[in-house]
């Protein structure tokens, strides 16, 4: 399974839907280690959409949000302040129905 690949249109559908969510998984001052990239994994096939709190210096945030979703195989859907949010499709009944690209219909 690939990482899915989002354009400007799924990211704010994704961005709406986790707007009242909270963080599942969070990252400590050691950063991304084994037991972080599993309970993410373990996170995003139980809910798809997940946020996850990143705690101490935020300076490679992006850097560090880019690790954990290659480590997951997820999409980085948005990276606020010191919260992370991912997407992955479960892959074999995806629950969250991302709008298309262009047509802006959405999938059956």
């Amino acid at each position: 399974m690939s990482s899915p690949v989002l354009d400007g249109r799924q990211r704010r559908h994704l961005r709406a839907l986790a707007h009242h969510q909270k963080p599942v998984v969070q990252v400590g001052h050691e950063g991304v280690t084994p037991g972080v990239v599993a309970a993410l994994d373990q996170a995003l096939l139980t809910h798809e959409l997940v946020k996850v709190r990143v705690l101490g210096d935020d300076s490679d945030l992006e850097q560090l949000g880019a690790e954990l979703a290659q480590a997951t195989r997820s999409a980085l859907a948005q990276s606020i302040g010191k919260i992370l949010l991912f997407y992955r499709p479960h892959p074999k009944k995806p629950r969250i129905v991302l709008p298309r690209g262009e047509a802006g219909e959405e999938e059956p």
